[in-house]
Parts: C-alpha cells; structure tokens; sequence
C-alpha cells in the first residue's frame, strides 16, 4: 500500500475557550433542560452541570419527569431519577442558546483531548433501556415464527373417523406426523422419520432446488399424501420412498436408490393406491406398492440433458405447476412431460464460500433470461404396463400450464402463449393426441393462471361431461358452469369482489366450495354456491383468515382461523351451514408469554388516483425510548422516524387480517426499537380485480412507488411519520422496489435496505418478466427504465444491498451490475453477502448476522 501522508487532526481551541463553552451550556441546561436538541446533549456534560445532584450515567430532568434513557445502558437497566436545580430566570436566554450551541458544534468538532477512535467488533446498535423489553433480534430471525407451531399439512383420513397432520413436539422445524381420533381426541405418533428425516445437510441438490421452489423451511417430515380412493400412505424422505398400509405398524421402504446415487423425486401414488410413480436419473418409473422391482416407463432422456417426468424451472418457479407426469384415473396410463433444454445456455453459480473448488463447488443452471428461448415441452402419455409412448399435440403455444384428467379417460392440458394474454383449454384423445378446442380465453393486460377446473363425473343432461371453471374477463376471478364442449352454461358468482380458488364440488348436493373475500380484502372466508345457480352463502364469519379442509364425505371441514388476535386456531364445522361441531386442541407456544407483540392496525386510504389502499401500521409504544444519529436518548413519541416494509409485487398480497401479520418479526422488533413501520399493498398486489393489478404493466417501479410515497405523506398528515426520516426495506420483488426507492423518491426515503433485488429485468426469468413487461427486444424503454441501474446518479441516501451468492432464483449477478453502476455514478453503498445462502437465507446464524447489521445500519442513518 502507499504511504499516504496522515491527515493533521483538527485544530480546537484552548483550553479556557472550551471552558467557557462549557459554562454557556451548563447556564442554558439548568434554565431548561428541554432546550437544547437530544443530538446536542452529551452525557458527560450532565455531572458536569449539576455535579451536586446529579448522579453518576442519570439524565438531568424536570422533579417528577420520566427519564428516557442514556446510550450505553444496559438493556433493561432502571435508570435514577434526577432533580433539576432551580435557577434564576435568564433575560440573556436567546443568546445564550445561540452561543451555546455554536460551542457544542465546535467542541464536537474537535473531540475530548483523550478520545481513542477504535473500530468496534460488533455493529454499533444502541440499547436503550424501555419501558417494556426490546425484541431480541435471535427472535426476529428464529423460525418457526411464534405461536405457529401447531399442526399443519392437515388431512381427514380416508374414513374420516381421524385428522392427520404434521407437527413438531419440540416446537422446532422438525416435524413427525401424527394421527389425532377424532371420537375420542387421543393422538398418536404415526411416523417418526427414520434417520431424523430431512435436514439440510442430509439432502440432494436436487432435492434442495425444489425446495427452493416449495419455499419449504420445514425439515423431519416434511410431505405426506393418501391415495385419491385408497388407505394408503405416501412418505417421501431424503431421496427414499416410504409407504404405510392399515396393515403395516410402521413405515415401509418401497424405493431406495443407494447411497450417492440420483434421488427419487416427485413420488405419487395412483388414485387406487396400488402403485407410485416417481422420476429417478431423468427417467419416469413405477413399482408396486406390495413390493417388486421399479419399471422403467421411459427412455431417452438420461444422460443427454432432457428429462422424462419433471416440471422445468419455469414450470415450477412461476406457472405454479410443481409436477411433471399425471396418473389417469383409473391408474392405468400415464401422462408425462418431456423437458428438453439442452439449448438454453448454462449460467454457472460458483460456491465461493467453500474452501474446495471445481465441480464440488460450482452448480450449473439452464436459465431462460427474458426474451431468450425457454425450455422445449412435449406432453406424452405412457401406459403402466409399459409401451409406445404417444405424443399430444399442443399446437403453437408456448407454455403447457397445467394437465388434468377427465373421467371420461380423456386428458385435457391448459396451453398459453409466450405473451400470456391468450389460454386455450383443449381436450386431448390419449390413444391419437388429437387436440379439440373447448375453449379459449384472453387476458388484458394478462391472462392469471388458475386451478379452479373441476370436472363433473355424475353429471346428465346438460351437466354430462360438464366442468366448473374460473375466469377473469369481468375484471374479477368469478365462477362458471361450462359443457363438455366448452359452451357457458350459466355464470355461478359475480361482483366487483374476486374469489381465491374452489375447494371442492359436492355433485350429490349440487354444491360448489371456494374461498374469497367479499366485505373487506384483508380477509379469506369459505362459501357455498348452487351448481344450479342461486345465492352464495358465507360458511365462515369471524374476522381473519379461514384455511379449510374437507372431508371425503363433503360433510365437515377443519376451520384452521388465524387472525391479528390469535394464532391459528382449529375447530371442525359441518359443511352445510358453517356450524362449529368442536373446537379442536392446537399446540401452545411458551414464547409468547415471554414476547411483547401487539398486532398491527389495518387501515385503508386513498392514493392519489383515489384507489383504495390497505396499510398495516405497527406503531411504537408511545412509552418507549429510542436513540437517536448520535446515540442520544429520545423519547418515541409521535411523529416517528419510520420505516416502510415493502414487496409490492403482483400476486401477492402482504396486508392482511392473520397472525402471520403480527408475527413478522423484523417489523415488530423494530417497532420495539421507537419506529413506525409501513406495510401498504399498492396496485399491482393481488386480490384486488385485474385493473388493480395492471396498473403495473410494462413499467414496474413507477407506480407501485407512488402509492408507497402517497402511503408515507398520508401518515405524515396524520402526524405519525416523521416525515425527514423514512426508510424503505424488502426482499426480492421488494428489494427492487427498496433499491429503485432511493433512486426515484431520494426526497422521500433516507436509507433503503434491498434484499436480493431485481435491479433489471433482462437479467429475470422469460414467463414472470414477460407477463408484465413483455419482451425487451417489444418494450426497450420500459426495461430501460424499469432498471436500478439507469436511475443510479439520482440516488442521495444511504443503501444497503444484501445477497446470498448461491442465490440460483434471482442471481448476485443483479447486485454485482447494480455496484457497477454506483461506482460509475461514483455513489457510496454498503454491502451484505452470505457465500452459502440461496434466495431465502435459511442459517440461523446468517438470519441473525443479517438482523443485526440491517439494523445497526438503520440506527445509524435513521437515528
């Protein structure tokens, strides 16, 4: 390094000047110590002004004043109550002031003569004693999140006399399943995984990449399913398959296919429950649930870069189609997808945190980039017993949605084009792949992909080969009765309110389920509506969020209730009008009592186009003591310095009535820290109609940034945002709008916190970008201005970027051009990275590393 010349340290004045600085202030703080701002009254002046009364690290006070705190106390500390010395009034106060505080400024210039200048070890967070405990941050970054520690994944059994569901008795991640009688309430430990189950060492890339996908955190157990018709159990594990009969007292190993050798992915069993199928070494495979050697259905894709089975990326990540072959219903064919993407050209991720290198520390992805080729799909049908495979034709369409067997024995597939505006519906002839049109649909500004097809099997008349269906084109998902040909038999709901998805067609009574909201979009409730037509009735009533399921006699469903209030909480309802049969027991949380987590206000209020908006407010106790840019106490009385949560993303939604809301914990640690934090889903969230959600197309980053500023300034208004300190953090989506915050808004938010951000959309994938921006080669001026990068001069506050480097969904290469740019610009920035975490960090000591420095930065540029 060169050896530069050391700066010469400031010049301060004598040693009398310093004095009579001293003394001004020391006239100015005994006349009232409420004069001078917090920023400008250090701690080691106070004994210094009231050497008599004023006790060693206590704040000098007006009698009877509730003292807010000093840096450096430890938390929880009590702090002594001071009295203030009373002193003759000051005609010379203005001046005074004045003086004073110029000598501050010089005197903080300059420094004590035996300051010592040390680089501290850990982040300089301020710890403030309060008047309730500060929410440790090892807590905002645990998981399983508070109070969600009860069962999940819950079933019926097939006779319905008992619940299945997964749960951890340890209240950990780890979870075995369990069986619960529902006669007599007595609960049984069905399967404890062999081995300890999945952990995140113990598991494939494979494996872990779908994981990815599932955003699953959830280790042991972590699936299970019963056969359609059938008692029998599925249960994959780590790469093994796992059946249980009534007949077996314990898990079975059907498939195990060696230590190092590929997994067994994507297991299924057919409807009968006789046979499973799954995909081993890219090809499709069956074996007999009694036992016998696997057959191989499939050929020609090992070993040449295709794969026989498997959904590709695209599929995956962002159609919401995890699975790549379909058993018919009668459990004699199958239908398969070829995915060939040898084409795609490979994007290398390289595992730089390893002490190894080469191909232990490298992974190599076919990644289709906006406005490049996508993966090539052939949709085959196979039969068990094995044979000719016969290939369907798809036609001109780009992307194979979704595959769904009728009763009938025909196969139909949902096609949609590269610019998803168009789907078409087609019913497929298995034994010729003959195609007909049942119907197609357009989507304006897109087409949404849906699971509500729902074929009628008992169907006469004009129900005969009839389906319930969904559909957007009045502007919001409604329900339709459609014919065997495609042809509308009567719309089944409608209004300016959409529903979330149909849970299931009870053809006996003429009955459809699904779940939406009417009232109020913060909420999901279940509902009930004629095939016939006629009035929807509401099945759940109380406030929050309604998770069903039913059983296979379509009589009753689990009530899994959360709202703002309370945990989830489960209760068994009759089908027919919503009445509670019982309350079921959950799984108490002992964290609770210990942990102070107020639930958040939901507000709404308008935009400046006058649309609606919904916030979550998470407000400070008024009580509370924070730290202000220089460590100083201060009071967390309103206005707040404040900080926006955002994602702000289509098809997701983020302010809602659940205990999920109250449980977001970086929110709520923050709020115990004195700041005001802002969730506020603007247009282009979901649940909202299709106008809301377009609002966005083809120029992301414009308008969901103006209903976050409108958010800010309308709290502003009602005095709770201070309106020279807001801040702005997210991930992903909301790591892109977080970064180009600070770019678009500088005059708005201070600082901004941008996990793993999109920062251009020519670096995301083909079917999520071009949905809503189309292509770059059709939309050059939207991309370019959609990017971080073309706006990077602007930026004026404080940025943090954080990353993982093996992140495969949105790849560090964002962050690393972003950097670039800033260097160009010639523009400060800070920089988080974890070399072993993906899109979602799951290492706790990473989780709680990156609390720790985001809010360390927080306090430093928020005060």
């Amino acid at each position: 390094m060169a050896d530069f010349p050391r700066p010469r340290k400031p010049t301060c004045g004598a040693r009398p000047a310093r004095r009579e600085a001293r003394k001004l202030f020391c006239d100015l703080l005994r006349e009232d110590p409420r004069a001078l701002p917090h920023a400008l009254f250090p701690t080691r002046w106070q004994s210094r002004c009231f050497p008599h009364t004023t006790p060693r690290n206590c704040l000098a006070l007006p009698a009877g004043a509730t003292a807010p705190g000093a840096a450096g106390f430890t938390e929880g500390a009590s702090v002594p109550r001071c009295t203030r010395v009373p002193s003759p009034p000051n005609s010379a106060a203005p001046f005074v002031r004045g003086l004073a505080l110029a000598c501050l400024a010089l005197t903080g210039a300059c420094g004590r003569d035996d300051a010592r200048h040390e680089p501290p070890t850990r982040p300089a967070m301020t710890t403030l004693p309060t008047s309730k405990p500060l929410l440790p941050l090892e807590e905002a970054a645990a998981y399983p999140l508070p109070g969600v520690v009860g069962p999940q994944a819950i079933s019926f059994t097939p006779d319905g006399r008992a619940l299945a569901y997964l749960r951890s008795p340890e209240r950990s991640l780890v979870r075995q399943l369990y069986r619960r009688d529902l006669r007599t309430g007595e609960e049984t430990l069905l399967v404890a995984p062999p081995g300890g189950g999945a952990t995140e060492a113990n598991l494939s890339l494979e494996e872990k990449l779908r994981r990815e996908r599932l955003r699953q955190r959830e280790l042991g157990v972590t699936s299970y399913a019963w056969a359609e018709d059938g008692d029998t159990m599925l249960v994959p594990l780590t790469g093994k398959i796992y059946v249980k009969r009534p007949e077996d007292s314990e898990l079975r190993l059907l498939v195990d296919p060696g230590p190092g050798g590929p997994p067994a992915l994507d297991a299924k069993l057919s409807p009968d429950g006789k046979r499973v199928a799954y995909v081993h070494d890219d090809e499709l495979y069956v074996v007999e649930v009694a036992g016998g050697a696997p057959k191989q259905l499939t050929t020609g894709a090992r070993g040449t870069g295709k794969t026989n089975g498997l959904a590709e990326y695209i599929a995956q990540e962002e159609m919401h189609r995890s699975h790549g072959f379909w058993w018919s219903d009668d459990g004699k064919q199958l239908a398969f997808v070829e995915v060939d993407e040898t084409h795609i050209p490979i994007y290398r991720i390289v595992h730089q945190g390893k002490d190894q290198v080469g191909d232990g520390a490298q992974e190599d992805h076919r990644y289709p980039f906006a406005g490049s080729p996508n993966a090539r799909v052939r949709l085959g049908v196979v039969p068990v017993a094995g044979g000719r495979v016969t290939w369907m034709d798809l036609g001109a369409f780009e992307y194979l949605a979704r595959v769904q067997w009728f009763p009938d024995g025909s196969l139909t597939a949902q096609l949609q084009d590269r610019g998803q505006q168009h789907l078409r519906l087609v019913r497929l002839d298995p034994r010729t792949g003959k195609a007909t049109d049942l119907l197609e649909e357009t989507g304006t500004p897109w087409y949404n992909l849906h699971d509500d097809l729902r074929p009628l099997d008992k169907g006469v008349g004009e129900l005969a080969g009839a389906f319930v269906w969904s559909s957007e084109r009045t502007g919001f998902r409604q329900l339709e009765l459609r014919a065997g040909d495609g042809r509308l038999i009567r719309e089944l709901t409608s209004g300016t309110w959409p529903i979330d998805h149909v849970v299931t067609v009870d053809e006996d009574r003429g009955r459809v389920y699904f779940t939406g909201w009417r009232d109020r979009p913060t909420e999901q409730h279940l509902f009930m509506v004629p095939l016939a037509g006629g009035e929807v009735v509401q099945l759940t009533h109380e406030p929050g969020v309604h998770g069903v399921v039913i059983d296979r006699a379509k009589r009753r469903f689990v009530d899994a209730h959360s709202s703002l209030q309370h945990p989830t909480r489960l209760s068994l309802r009759s089908l027919d009008d919503g009445k509670l049969i019982e309350e079921l027991p959950g799984e108490d949380d002992p964290r609770l009592a210990g942990l102070d987590l107020p639930p958040p206000e939901l507000v709404s209020f308008r935009n400046r186009h006058g649309d609606e908006l919904w916030a979550a407010v998470y407000r400070p106790d008024p009580s509370a003591i924070r730290a202000d840019a220089r460590g100083a106490p201060v009071p967390a009385g309103p206005p707040y310095p404040t900080l926006v949560s955002v994602y702000g993303g289509p098809h997701a939604q983020r302010v809602v009535d659940t205990w999920g809301s109250t449980v977001d914990m970086r929110a709520q640690a923050l709020r115990s820290r004195g700041y005001l934090v802002l969730k506020i889903d603007n247009r282009g969230s979901a649940r909202r109609g299709l106008a809301f959600e377009g609002a966005i197309h083809r120029d992301l980053g414009r308008a969901e940034l103006e209903d976050q500023v409108d958010g800010v300034r309308h709290f502003a208004g009602l005095g709770l945002v201070d309106p020279a300190r807001v801040g702005i953090y997210g991930w992903s989506y909301g790591g892109y709008l977080a970064a180009m915050a600070m770019v678009r808004h500088p005059d708005v938010f201070r600082l901004a916190v941008a996990g793993a951000p999109v920062t251009s959309w020519d670096g995301y994938d083909t079917h999520y970008t071009e949905r809503y921006m189309g292509t770059p080669a059709d939309n050059a001026d939207g991309y370019r201005d959609s990017s971080v990068m073309a706006h990077a001069g602007e930026l004026r506050g404080a940025l943090m970027l954080v990353h993982g480097l093996i992140d495969e969904n949105v790849h560090f290469r964002h962050t690393s051009r972003l950097i670039g740019a800033l260097i160009r610009a010639r523009k400060a920035y800070e920089l988080l990275l974890f070399p072993d975490e993906r899109h979602m960090p799951r290492g706790l000591e990473d989780r709680v590393h990156m609390e720790e420095q985001i809010l360390a930065f927080m306090q430093k540029h928020l005060g």
